[in-house]
């Protein structure tokens, strides 16, 4: 018996209405999402970027008692997530998703692939920091992360690598100095925004397949580098010339900031991401004047702009440089083995790697802009190519040597100890200078051992010694008087006579039979 297919009611049609009317209005008011990998600085650094990047404490009631989320970036690739407001700090326009990460190690090459999606590629933002504390170190910095952006890069499948090169075409195609946001707000230039402008030299030659924005956090250090490190204009300039020429190779974006005063970090972020509050429009214009604040908007900049600022840097070359730089080394040395038919061995690679890093732009901004912590005894050319060699003896080498040394102070510290011996004055020498009390010598070592002789008399310690020095004085003193009346009782003197003598052997004999004194 066939199965009959009964017609679909009027209450079944009304749901799938209510249905569909729910979903639009619901994916109307989903946040649109964006992702930020902030590469570089530090766990601290990173929160201060972060701070920057907030919008300003919301005004709604119920955010008050909110808390903020957290930030885990402490090891690896740390996570956390920002609620960007409207102008007037009432509606929620977006949610940005950041990924932060400290170390350009390769090992966390496999954390940021995943990153990565079809889903994602138009709405990811690459974020390098970077702290005025060692601009030194900047370039060397930079090469590092776009080294491990592109082995990333490499890495990916067809589709994804597709996907970025329609980004990086749209990208390219914008008119230069206005986003997306700007040309759609003005017909003229959204008129304009169809004609495509040819690239300038150096613009956009490694383009990374997601768009890139450096900052330079905590310039208000200039002036300390002015005070301490003596810098001067030209060096400010040249830094800032080199990075302006490099980053226009990736179409990248500049930012000065410092946390004592304003910045437009925000905007030029938001800007960069798409999103725009639509209560207040916040105009990007860029700033090369002031040089802590420096603001380099992308598709902004060329070697006619840089030039300007001061004469005397070749930026052809530079740019050329960088992109030798840039190359990843397995890549280089497989392109050499792939050229000599495998015929080189490690060490070439490694020398050939090394003329590499010599032939690039990095030696020019490290030969000028020079390390004052790096020590000078290892600025010569082991340094330079990381091969610092330390000849070591055999054990049996090294134990003959401080022998040799050992007998030469034995024989040395012999030599002084005869030499002192001949010096110094013989036992019968001292034996010649006796006073009252003795040989001096003999009573002198006898001290040093012993120490003063005393004893107790009646509950009271005495010092043999220094009673005798006073029975001495004592007789010294005497008048003639007193002593014509010691004359008249004998008793007397004989009993002064033999008090004397008494204290005068006990110094003698070391006070070995008289009673030490007691511990107080």
């Amino acid at each position: 018996m066939g199965r009959t297919i009964r017609p679909q009611s009027n209450g079944d049609s009304e749901k799938n209405i209510w249905s569909g009317l729910l979903d639009s209005v619901a994916s109307g008011k989903r946040l649109p999402e964006k992702n930020i990998l902030v590469l570089g600085g530090t766990p601290d650094t990173q929160k201060d970027f972060l701070g920057t990047l907030a919008s300003e404490t919301s005004k709604r009631p119920q955010d008050r008692h909110r808390q903020k989320p957290q930030v885990a970036n402490e090891f690896a690739l740390g996570y956390t997530y920002q609620d960007v407001l409207d102008a007037d700090h009432e509606d929620i326009i977006a949610r940005l998703s950041i990924y932060l990460l400290s170390e350009p190690s390769r090992s966390f090459a496999s954390l940021l692939k995943p990153l990565l999606k079809k889903s994602t590629i138009a709405d990811t933002l690459v974020v390098i920091l970077l702290d005025w504390a060692e601009p030194w170190l900047w370039i060397r910095q930079l090469r590092d992360w776009i080294r491990l952006l592109r082995e990333v890069l490499f890495s990916l499948d067809d589709d994804v690598k597709e996907v970025m090169g329609e980004v990086m075409q749209d990208w390219q195609q914008r008119r230069r100095g206005a986003s997306a946001y700007d040309a759609a707000s003005n017909s003229g230039v959204a008129r304009e925004a169809n004609v495509t402008i040819p690239l300038s030299p150096g613009e956009w030659d490694e383009g990374l397949g997601l768009p890139l924005c450096v900052v330079c956090q905590n310039s208000d250090r200039i002036e300390s580098l002015e005070k301490e490190q003596g810098w001067r204009e030209e060096e400010f300039d040249f830094v800032l010339q080199f990075q302006r020429t490099i980053l226009m190779k990736h179409g990248a974006s500049l930012v000065y900031t410092s946390p004592s005063s304003p910045n437009a970090l925000p905007t030029l972020i938001h800007s960069t991401l798409g999103i725009h509050s639509l209560l207040k429009r916040q105009p990007l214009k860029h700033n090369v004047v002031d040089r802590d604040k420096v603001l380099i908007p992308p598709n902004w900049d060329s070697w006619g702009k840089i030039t300007v600022l001061r004469e005397g840097l070749d930026v052809k070359s530079v740019s050329e440089g960088w992109s030798i730089d840039i190359q990843i080394p397995e890549r280089i040395d497989a392109n050499k083995s792939d050229e000599t038919n495998g015929n080189s061995d490690v060490h070439q690679a490694g020398n050939d790697n090394v003329a590499e890093e010599q032939n690039g732009s990095l030696s020019v901004y490290e030969d000028t802009i020079l390390n004052p912590k790096k020590d000078e005894t290892l600025t010569d050319a082991s340094f330079s190519m990381r091969q610092l060699e330390v000849t070591t003896s055999s054990n049996q080498d090294f134990l003959a040597s401080q022998a040799e040394v050992m007998e030469r102070l034995k024989a040395d510290e012999d030599q002084q100890d005869s030499k002192d011996s001949r010096n110094t004055p013989t036992r019968s020498s001292f034996a010649t200078q006796e006073d009252d009390d003795g040989p001096v010598e003999a009573r002198g070592r006898v001290n040093d051992h012993i120490g003063p002789v005393q004893f107790n008399m009646g509950g009271i310690q005495v010092d043999a010694e220094d009673m005798l020095k006073r029975l001495k004085g004592r007789d010294r003193d005497r008048t003639p008087e007193r002593e014509a009346q010691a004359v008249d009782s004998p008793d007397g003197k004989s009993q002064n006579e033999a008090l004397a003598n008494f204290f005068a052997d006990l110094i003698k004999r070391g006070g070995s039979n008289s009673p030490r004194p007691h511990a107080t």
